[in-house]
């Protein structure tokens, strides 16, 4: 470099410590500054260039138009090029006048502008690939700007002393060039239009980020909108954005389902590779050993497949933040040696600070990208399986949904989903957790030499530690998963049949069984927190009995071994960022441990048998024929016996089929043959046409009647009515309060067993399909409204006449008017023809009809009883099966039938006068004509109240509440024991001070086992007082889980039924699992953690002020500022957190019902439908989730430079207080900051 400096015109050294170092006005040669300095952007650039051309190529957006800012950026750059090709060519006009400039002169301008016009062309190739803010360019003209300050200053320096300017030309034109560079950093920072083929966004709140430019998106200022919003107002679901296409679930989750069905495929692979070789000889299995054991999908390497570009972005931060890390401890030295140094000029003193500060606030912002990315890679892990498993329970056969209750699938999209979620922040430490001790302890060698080794032999004893921790937390793991996945379907079950619990009084009963149950369960948590608290001392002792293995070796190897300042300071900030990762290693063995039973329980439930969707032959069957099945036999489970067997059965096309027999003869089952519910055997099945399917048990949604017959088809107001007339559903809309509108609970529970049915039997009707399976539906109405519906539906005056049906009944009046019935005896048909023909062959049908003669001669009597009311009663009649709330056939006893005839006169009198305490029911008819009213105020027939999320700060009641839950004593115990936990950490880092600061005489240390002896007592106090504190928040934790759970449990059970009927299962079963997991094993680690920072904070701060007391002058305006700050964004992520617990429920409830639903679903072909439905209610609780994770993440980078905890501000306000008083730099340093 001398060389291509130190010749010709202005000619230098590359180098000069006696100007740039030993100096108390330093500077950089002229050499080192037209050369490295100026190339230092140039490098850059060119080195980014092909990763970023090739990332613009796979991600344009179309181009943007050519605006006034792209003009000006344009020009700009086209002037620089213009200035450094003026610099050149003055070069070579004094090469020709004689004078010869250095070499430098001409290769710098010549590089810088060559790189100016490629910075120029690259401005114009962003812009024709749609990119509004460059990044690249951004920090290419800041480095620009940052080089060019040193010439800026030394240039008016060199002026000033010389009393002229030595080189006029390049000293303007430098001049030009800074100004140039400066305001092309300006007008990079202003973002372009939106590109001009790009797709127009519509939706109201779009996301931010990706508009945002590229500082805005570095210090996620583009949050501070809805900081702003929510610190005024509370915010509410539509205040939110709407997510990102690449993070809506439907991308996230095909994306992971087309990994899974990878991995399955290359498992069916393997298997049938193997599957030749089971016939090898038995010398070959000798020779080549045993044989390959069939290999799973690994839903693992799904994960990965899908999740691992965005954990590789993370990992990137991580290591860049892990590297910088170290950088502090350096810095740290070298200031200690200025310190030490009285001669040391004041600049390196401001220059070390100055590098500690700004060093602490790169890896502050770039630990906060990091965890930006990886708590969205966290999130979309949880939507990935949540939107998997979903569709898996679409899909799932009988006989697993025996085996897994609503209640444990349940438990896997809440509990197992989240434990990935949960796990996630805690990946990179696999890597990143040796790097870190790797790296500790090469610089600890650097410090301490070959003592370290001591220490690092004691981590590795540790290693069997740590297996045996993981086992034993893993087998508590997975039996505490066996019992809460009891608990659940324990609680599913008391829901589901509530009334009947109530009716009964059977509460105390099942609050003896899910007590019994919840008592298992804490007992394991109870045995794993105490586990984990015993390790805790462990690890928590581990970096200190690591420094101080390492110091006594160190100061007993060698008398003359001296613990001097340097040697002490830089090693306890070492030991400290050592102990970050030996302190995280007990959470990481935790989360994945729990992580790895949920892995095998999501495997073991996505692996689990599906349906065939091929078993029943949608696209050729025989012509005339709607349903053929030829020698079928089916069976429920492989496990079980065939149910029915043999069936040949063919149906024609608008034919009326009866499907009659004893109880237990398969007619259900053949019902869900032709649906493919069951497993094919034998035979084939044909069905040819769109089908509607009304099951045994009606399947009704929780949402308005009006929902539930449409069923996702657009309002037709003429078949809508048609299908509610013939259906008998008018009288009931005139009851209930808000008409169609009327919002119905779940599973139909403020609807008869009547209403239901017909609602079912209308939803089909409505389906206009081709071909109707129809499972006994008259069972759960009256006979006077059987008849009505079998004449004006099913039947061959109805309005599915023409249609295919196959009526499954018991019904024998209605047999007579079926074109053929099929006759069922143990599994098989036994008969099978016309009504005449079968009574002919008195045969099986033949005593079908004298075991169900009396049922139907009674049925007759009632019909008597209808046809002598006239027109008027028969509305009373179809209002009686409304307020009815049995399943029975019918009530057979005439008498009762008068009575009840009287009662429904009554109640109609008394309605029609007023007089009635209830909502009055008007009488009228509704002519055929008349279309049915779609009611404005939904809200008077809303059953369910949308669950609404708290405002305002958390009450203090709240925190009072956990503290009694948890026990006062114990409250104030774990407080009392972290402050002197605290106090024990202060005095250790002390008498540490005190000890490096010990008089040396003969390069020896006095009382140094003194010191040692009490620097360990210290330190081993602190670990004991960590690990009692650890056990007591154990005990209390466990005692508030068991206190709220059991207030929660007696809370619920003893809730009115209408709480039920207005309340969806899925919400309920949302705070016995999701709030109930969070209050078992997640608040009190992050209690402990949150006494941890907070401690920590407040003993780093005693420390400063202990060693510089001016610096109680800063505390104050940075406390304001801390405070202020974080009450701003305070407000903000407490409301998104509760509107993000708020959307959880619906998501569960919704699954409940899907689940109880799937074989309607699937009949009708909904199941994309429900699955878009199930997608945009997990999306609708992700719109909270992204800008919780931000908010925290905007607020940590905001408190970053005024943060006590990360001592950004903190270092330099210190150290440059220190630089400012004489007495620092005597050789006695304050203790370092725990």
């Amino acid at each position: 470099m001398d060389a291509l400096c130190g010749s010709g015109e202005l000619g230098s050294k590359f180098w000069d410590s006696n100007l740039s170092v030993h100096t108390e006005n330093p500077d950089l040669t002229p050499c080192f500054q037209n050369s490295l300095l100026a190339w230092v952007p140039c490098i850059y650039l060119w080195v980014a260039l092909p990763c970023y051309l090739l990332y613009l190529r796979r991600h344009s957006r179309g181009y943007i138009i050519l605006s006034h800012l792209s003009r000006l950026k344009t020009v700009l750059g086209v002037l620089l090029w213009c200035v450094s090709w003026a610099d050149l060519f003055y070069s070579f006009r004094g090469l020709v006048h004689g004078r010869a400039p250095a070499p430098v002169f001409f290769v710098t301008p010549l590089v810088v502008g060559v790189t100016m016009l490629l910075a120029t062309l690259l401005i114009q190739y962003e812009r024709l690939q749609g990119v509004q803010s460059s990044g690249v360019l951004i920090i290419f003209w800041f480095l620009c700007v940052v080089c060019a300050i040193i010439p800026f200053r030394s240039k008016i320096l060199s002026a000033k002393a010389e009393g002229e300017i030595s080189d006029p030309f390049r000293f303007t034109s430098f001049y030009i060039h800074f100004a140039l560079v400066l305001s092309a950093l300006i007008l990079a920072c202003f973002r372009e239009k939106p590109p001009f083929f790009s797709t127009k966004n519509v939706d109201p709140n779009p996301y931010p980020e990706t508009s945002a430019g590229f500082l805005s998106r570095l210090f996620f200022w583009w949050f501070t909108k809805m900081a702003i919003y929510g610190y005024r107002h509370p915010l509410e679901e539509k205040d939110l954005w709407s997510l990102k296409e690449e993070d809506r679930s439907q991308m996230v989750v095909q994306e992971l389902l087309e990994a899974w069905r990878k991995q399955e495929k290359q498992a069916a692979q393997h298997k049938a590779s193997a599957a030749p070789g089971k016939n090898a000889s038995r010398e070959d299995e000798v020779l080549l050993g045993a044989r390959p054991r069939p290999r799973k999908p690994s839903f693992l390497k799904a994960l990965l497949a899908t999740f691992g570009s965005s954990f590789l972005i993370s990992a990137c931060f991580k290591l860049i933040q892990d590297l910088l890390s170290f950088i502090n401890p350096q810095l740290l030295s070298i200031l200690i040696r200025f310190i030490s140094n009285p001669m040391a000029p004041s600049w390196w003193g401001f220059l070390v600070a100055g590098l500690m500060f700004l060093c602490s606030m790169m890896q502050s912002l770039i630990l906060q990208h990091y965890y930006h990315y990886i708590f969205v890679t966290g999130l979309k892990f949880r939507t990935g399986i949540m939107g998997v498993i979903y569709r898996k329970a679409l899909v799932i056969t009988n006989s697993v949904k025996r085996a897994s209750t609503v209640g444990e699938i349940v438990n896997l999209m809440s509990v197992d989903a989240q434990r990935f979620m949960d796990l996630a922040p805690f990946l990179n430490l696999l890597w990143s957790a040796p790097l870190q001790i790797i790296l500790a302890i090469y610089f600890l060698w650097q410090n301490l030499g070959p003592s370290v080794l001591a220490g690092v032999a004691f981590m590795v004893l540790l290693i069997p530690l740590n297996g045996a921790v993981a086992v034993k937390m893993r087998a508590f793991q997975v039996k505490q998963m066996k019992l809460k996945d009891s608990r659940i379907k324990l609680m599913s079950e008391i829901l589901n049949g509530i009334k009947v619990l109530k009716m009964y009084a059977w509460e105390s009963s099942f609050l003896k069984q899910v007590e019994g149950i919840r008592q298992g369960e804490l007992q394991l948590l109870r045995t794993a927190a105490y586990l984990h608290a015993t390790t805790t001392f462990t690890w928590m002792c581990s970096p200190f009995l690591v420094t101080l293995i390492t110091l006594w070796v160190y100061v007993y190897v060698d008398p003359n071994n001296v613990l001097d300042a340097e040697k002490a300071f830089v090693s306890v900030s070492l030991f400290n960022i050592l102990r970050l990762p030996l302190n995280m290693l007990p959470q990481l063995i935790s989360n994945l441990t729990q992580a790895s039973v949920s892995l095998k329980r999501i495997q073991q439930f996505l692996s689990q048998d599906e349906l065939d969707p091929q078993s029943v032959e949608r696209k050729t069957i025989s012509p005339g024929y709607a349903i053929t099945i030829h020698s079928g036999t089916f069976t429920w489970a492989q496990d079980l016996p065939p149910t029915l067997h043999s069936l040949d059965i063919q149906v024609p096309k608008g034919a009326l089929v009866a499907v009659v027999g004893p109880v237990g003869c398969g007619k259900s089952s053949l019902v869900s043959a032709l649906l493919g519910e069951m497993e094919k055997l034998e035979g084939k099945v044909h069905m040819k046409g769109s089908v509607a399917y009304v099951p045994q048990q009606a399947w009704i949604q929780n949402c308005t009647l009006q929902e539930n017959v449409l069923f996702g088809q657009a309002l037709n107001p003429k078949r809508y009515q048609q299908t509610l007339e013939a259906c008998a559903l008018l009288a009931d809309l005139e009851m209930l309060p808000g008409g169609d509108q009327t919002e119905i609970g779940e599973k139909g529970i403020n609807l008869s067993g009547g209403q239901r049915q017909r609602v079912s039997l209308a939803r089909a009707v409505y389906s206009d399909a081709d071909i109707f399976l129809l499972d006994d539906p008259l069972s759960a109405v009256d006979s006077h409204v059987a008849k009505h519906i079998f004449d004006h539906v099913i039947g061959p005056e109805g309005v599915l006449a023409g249609k295919t049906r196959v009526l499954v009944t018991h019904g024998i009046s209605f047999l007579p008017q079926t074109d053929f019935i099929i006759v069922l005896a143990d599994g098989q048909v036994s008969e099978m023809g016309p009504y005449p023909a079968l009574l002919q062959r008195n045969s099986s049908f033949a005593n079908f009809l004298c075991n169900y003669a009396p049922d139907e001669d009674q049925g007759h009597l009632e019909d008597s009883w209808t046809a002598l009311e006239g027109a008027e009663d028969k509305e009373a009649l179809l209002i009686e099966d409304t307020l009815s709330n049995h399943t029975d056939l019918t009530d057979n006893d005439p008498v009762t039938y008068v009575v009840q005839k009287q009662f429904m006169r009554q109640l109609s009198a008394v309605s029609s006068d007023g007089e009635g305490q209830g909502r009055p029911v008007p009488r009228r008819h509704l002519g055929p004509s008349e279309k049915v009213r779609v009611t404005e105020a939904k809200a008077d027939g809303a059953l369910t109240q949308k669950e609404k999320a708290e405002i305002g700060t958390v009450e203090l009641s709240v925190f009072w509440d956990y503290a009694k839950a948890v026990g006062l004593y114990t409250t104030l115990a774990i407080c009392l024991l972290y402050v002197g936990q605290s106090a024990a950490a202060i005095g250790a880092n002390v008498w540490l001070s005190a000890w490096t600061n010990d008089a040396v005489a003969d390069s020896r240390q006095n009382n140094t086992s003194q010191r040692l002896g009490v620097y360990a007592a210290l330190g081993i106090l602190q670990g004991l007082l960590v690990t009692l504190s650890a056990m007591a928040m154990a005990a209390g934790g466990i005692q508030a889980a068991r206190v709220l759970h059991q207030a929660l449990l007696h809370n619920k059970i003893r809730s009115p039924q209408s709480f039920f009927d207005t309340t969806p299962s899925g919400r309920i079963l949302n705070r016995f699992s999701k709030d109930i997991y969070v209050i078992d094993e997640v608040l009190a680690p992050v209690i402990l953690m949150l006494l941890n920072s907070f401690f920590n904070a407040i003993s780093t701060l005693v420390v400063i002020v202990a060693s510089t007391p001016l610096f109680a002058v800063v505390i104050l305006p940075l406390a304001v500022l801390y405070t202020l700050v974080q009450r701003f964004y305070a407000a903000t992520s407490r409301q998104l957190k509760r509107l993000e617990s708020v959307s959880r429920s619906p998501i569960y409830s919704h699954f409940s019902e899907t689940v109880t639903g799937a074989s309607v679903i699937r009949a009708y072909n909904r199941s994309r439908d429900f699955e878009v439905i199930s997608d945009t209610k997990v999306d609708a609780n992700q719109r909270s989730c992204y800008p919780y994770i931000i908010s925290n993440r905007s607020e940590a980078a905001s408190l970053s430079p005024c943060s006590s905890r990360n001592s950004q501000q903190a270092l330099w306000c210190s150290g440059s207080l220190s630089l400012l008083s004489p007495k620092q730099k005597t050789g006695k340093l304050a203790p370092p900051c725990p």
